[in-house]
């Protein structure tokens, strides 16, 4: 064991550099890239300003706020991924903040969707007399055979919360995080029995999956009626930036622990995984926030009643033009 650890570079088995040791080491081409990085960052950031101002001035409240949160996922998340790049010794509290505001982005776009709908009381009078498929993903997928639950106002509640708990809690669970952190018991490379990320972790994995299933029974049951609103194509962006942030920061992190991804002084093995993982995130980022500043900056006209609705709409006013003349006959 001694021999292989004459063998082994000292900074790979040391923490992630100091910016400042990031920044003496950079060559030509380093400086470069890091430059082209850090400009896609701000581009991102810049156009989720200006889209804002936009949504502001031209969408009605309080859906213009569901729309800001929503449509600023990718920027964020590209913007705390800069910072980590160029602060390694940062990672992990730039990946907690993507994660916990990306944990409130899935609340709100099931609210969005709801909203997209005329509200709570729209979508309830819309689906009253249907009921809901709920076996779909991420959870119960592969279980056809559960029942279709009539929509009422306490299957909304559920759903809401079934979302919103995680937005909670992931939020929570971030913050004492980086209190067991602070005091050296948690630790994302201990993955002994005794650590606290092996608990932490597993359990962030359920309530992610638990809030992702609202989500989807909302969509895989309106998707019909929303696809003028272009629906399809934002909840395909959304769930895009969930596996990018999530799965595949998940496999590098993997990758980088077993050993896959080599030692690369100064960055060891851990602390390099998160730099390709973030430079990645980066440029996957930049391309989302172009293609949902598409399907985001437009008027927002409201949504059009069911046919069923209008019918009886002109059924009403047929018989209350009818009866004056009725009672003029008699």
């Amino acid at each position: 064991m001694d021999d292989l650890n004459s063998t082994v570079h000292p900074s790979c088995l040391q923490e992630p550099p100091l910016a400042i040791e990031v920044i003496n080491r950079l060559d030509l081409f380093g400086i470069v890239l890091y430059s082209i990085f850090t400009f896609m960052s701000s581009v991102c950031f810049l156009l989720y300003l200006e889209e804002c101002v936009y949504v502001y001035r031209k969408v009605p409240p309080p859906k213009k706020t569901t729309i800001m949160w929503v449509n600023g996922s990718a920027p964020v998340i590209a913007t705390m991924s800069c910072l980590g790049m160029w602060i390694p010794r940062a990672t992990m509290f730039t990946d907690m903040t993507s994660n916990s505001y990306f944990a409130v982005v899935i609340y709100k776009f099931l609210t969005l969707m709801l909203q997209e709908l005329g509200g709570d009381e729209m979508f309830l009078r819309r689906n009253k007399n249907n009921k809901f498929r709920i076996s779909t993903g991420p959870c119960c997928c592969c279980c056809p055979c559960l029942p279709f639950v009539p929509v009422t106002r306490r299957l909304l509640f559920w759903l809401k919360v079934g979302s919103l708990q995680y937005a909670i809690l992931k939020t929570a669970l971030s913050v004492f995080s980086i209190v067991l952190w602070t005091n050296g018991n948690f630790d994302l490379s201990d993955l002994e029995i005794t650590g606290a990320a092996i608990w932490i972790n597993p359990f962030i994995g359920v309530l992610t999956i638990t809030s992702l299933w609202p989500v989807a029974i909302v969509f895989m049951n309106t998707r019909n009626t929303l696809r003028s609103l272009k629906i399809i194509p934002k909840y395909a962006m959304y769930q895009l930036v969930l596996v990018l942030s999530q799965l595949q920061a998940a496999i590098i992190s993997i990758l980088s622990l077993d050993g896959t991804i080599a030692c690369s002084p100064p960055f060891s093995s851990s602390a390099r995984g998160s730099m390709l993982s973030q430079q990645l995130m980066i440029i996957e980022m930049f391309i989302i926030t172009l293609v949902t500043r598409l399907l985001y900056r437009r008027t927002y006209d409201p949504l059009p009643m069911d046919i069923t609705e209008n019918d009886n709409a002109h059924n009403t006013h047929i018989s209350l033009t009818a009866s004056p003349a009725q009672e003029d006959t008699v």
